[in-house]
């Protein structure tokens, strides 16, 4: 198993989206927290062994950083095809050992049926955007249907919601952490040339998967 460093290094050459979408709040996962996520995801034996899932894909970086690490398979779901066409050229920049498939599909509704132990991983809308708070609620709500195994990015505070829903629909928290997560402008609408906010990470084990 490589270092969470070197494997945040091998995702430094993923590119970016070259038009982000308001409407989908789509907004670069940085290679440190897709490199945490991942990592700890592998600590805890939720990468090998079963398929890997990435609701919400984009440019691909929490798909490309499981793939690094020789899963069984990994598979990116993304509403988005321009994104999903960054996804594929930024496969070719990483060169990981094994393949992702790249699925067109509403990560809220994945057309999805694996049988195989399933682990999902997000980086879901806030509903900062949207006016939709707890975007990520449907996400959520996915990932209890398609997978055994859930790792999540949200908003700082939100452990109570997602703790709540998870005893809703068969699911139970089991790790929980803090970390930063930057973002460069990327809107018109954005004020600062960067910011950085407090988010929370949760692992999230599933009954009804």
């Amino acid at each position: 198993m490589s270092s969470k460093r070197t494997l945040a290094k091998r995702l430094r050459v993923v590119a970016d989206f070259e038009e982000p979408r308001p409407d989908l709040e789509q907004y670069r996962t940085p290679p440190d927290l897709a490199a945490t996520l991942v990592h700890t995801a592998d600590l805890q034996g939720d990468v090998t062994g079963g398929l890997v899932v990435d609701l919400g894909c984009g440019t691909g970086i929490l798909a490309l950083a499981t793939a690094l690490r020789d899963p069984t398979g990994v598979v990116g779901v993304e509403l988005d095809d321009g994104a999903l066409s960054i996804a594929r050229e930024n496969e070719r920049r990483v060169e990981p050992p094994t393949g992702v498939s790249w699925v067109e599909g509403d990560a809220t509704r994945p057309p999805l049926c694996p049988d195989a132990p399933t682990t999902v991983l997000m980086n879901p809308p806030f509903g900062a955007q949207s006016g939709n708070e707890h975007a990520d609620r449907a996400f959520l709500g996915a990932a209890a249907e398609l997978g055994d195994v859930s790792y999540s990015v949200h908003n700082a505070g939100s452990a109570g919601f997602v703790e709540s829903f998870a005893a809703d629909n068969g699911g139970e928290i089991t790790h929980g952490f803090a970390a930063e997560l930057e973002l460069p402008k990327a809107f018109e609408f954005h004020r600062e040339e960067s910011r950085t906010l407090d988010v929370e990470i949760f692992r999230i084990e599933w009954t009804s998967g």
